[in-house]
Parts: structure tokens; sequence; C-alpha cells
């Protein structure tokens, strides 16, 4: 276990965790401000990407407060329920149980199908065990609440026809 807690505190990761929090803490902000807003985001070593309909002075009091908010122990803020983990972790789960379901099931069509009620049940249960381990895994792996010396230096829009992105960049 030492060697995942070294690999996760390792600096580019490290600073994807981070970022990843802060994104989450920011459109969780964003989206208590502007409720029903369509906002989306993706975290990587330099900072991150907020996509949606949101202008960049509000983004930049969201980043601001989020920031703030996770220095001063707001760790919740980190978890968010839309997060890509949630689905990959589910979906992990449920493709697992597919498998196994599948296996030594033989060629013939008809004895595929006879596995389907299995494949369905085995698939429900990961799904439903998938959606408290989504956010664990969050917790413990994809981000970490904990912004360190992290701050943001740059935020730039980029206004596109159907769909305005901002990039906030971070340094440690």
């Amino acid at each position: 276990m030492s060697k995942l807690t070294n690999l996760l505190e390792w600096g580019p990761i490290s600073r994807v965790r981070r970022n990843h929090a802060l994104e989450h803490a920011t459109l969780q902000v964003l989206t208590r401000k502007h409720p029903g807003a369509r906002l989306a985001g993706y975290s990587d070593m330099q900072g991150f990407w907020v996509i949606g309909k949101v202008s960049t002075e509000d983004l930049q009091l969201a980043v601001e407060e989020a920031l703030q908010r996770l220095r001063n122990g707001e760790a919740s803020l980190a978890i968010h329920p839309n997060c890509g983990t949630n689905f990959a972790v589910s979906g992990a789960l449920a493709g697992t149980a597919a498998w196994i379901a599948m296996l030594d099931s033989g060629t013939g069509l008809r004895n595929k199908l006879d596995r389907l009620p299995l494949v369905v049940s085995l698939v429900t249960v990961a799904m439903v065990v998938g959606q408290p381990l989504g956010p664990r895994f969050q917790e413990k792996v994809t981000t970490q609440a904990n912004p360190g010396e992290l701050r943001v230096v740059e935020i730039s829009r980029y206004p596109r026809e159907k769909m305005t992105t901002h990039r906030v960049i971070t340094q440690k």
C-alpha cells in the first residue's frame, strides 16, 4: 500500500490530483451559484478546463472561493457526483461482472442467451456496489483535497460558437 501512496504523492500525479480536486470544488461552487448550469471539467498537470456557459469573472470568483474552502478543510468539495471516475469504476465493475458471467458459456448463441439473466443480475450488483466505490475512489486516488501550495496563475477564455471553454492554469 505504501508504494501506491508514494506513487499518488509523486510530483506529476499529485499535481493532477490537486487540480482535479480544485476543478470539482470550482464546479460545485459554480453550480450552487448558478443552479441548472451545464458545466463540465477536465484536469491535467498544468491545471484544468471548464466547459460551459460561465463568465470569466464568475469562474475566477468560484476558483478563488473553491481554493479557499479546500484550504479551510472542506474536503467534500473535491468529490463530485458526476465525475468520470464514478462512471469508470461502475463501468469496470459491470464489465468485469459481465465477462465473468460469460466465462465458459460455449460458442452457440443459445448458450449465450441462456446466460443473459446471470449477466443482468451480476451487472446490476456491480452497478450498485460501484455507486459508493466511485466517490471513495475519487477521495483516495483521483483527487487530493489538500491543495497545498497550489495557486492559480492564469484563467483564459476560449469562446466558441456553441460552447465556451476556460483554461485555468495552476502552479505549485
